[in-house]
């Protein structure tokens, strides 16, 4: 599972989306969604609409959570942009943590390139 947390969708962002999303359309065990943390849902489900748009996505869920801190239990660093979470099981194997702007396209091939700890166990 691939978890994607995001306090604003951005250029990034939707570079990640689309990798993920053809990641998961190759390997159908390979499961994600993506949450936008907002304090204004209205506005945000606009933007997810176009981000779903822009980035023709198929198999990812795009949601929102009225909490700009996140849900409490995945403990989502107050600075951080775009979280990542992946696990296995009940085990998180990565964990990435973006400030504002600091996602680049280098970072979203190295999370795609992630995806065998979770597929395969390692």
């Amino acid at each position: 599972m691939v978890c994607v947390f995001a306090r604003q969708t951005s250029a990034p962002l939707a570079s990640l989306v689309k990798s993920l999303d053809a990641e998961i359309a190759r390997n159908d065990s390979l499961k994600s969604f993506v949450v936008v943390l907002t304090d204004d849902a209205d506005k945000t489900s606009a933007t997810l609409k176009e981000l779903h748009d822009q980035c023709g996505v198929k198999n990812i869920p795009l949601t929102l959570v009225e909490s700009p801190s996140g849900p409490p239990a995945y403990k989502i660093a107050q600075g951080a942009d775009i979280t990542v979470m992946m696990w296995q099981g009940l085990d998180v194997k990565v964990n990435h943590a973006y400030a504002k702007g600091a996602m680049t396209e280098a970072d979203v091939k190295n999370i795609v390139s992630e995806l065998p700890k979770i597929l395969k166990g390692d």
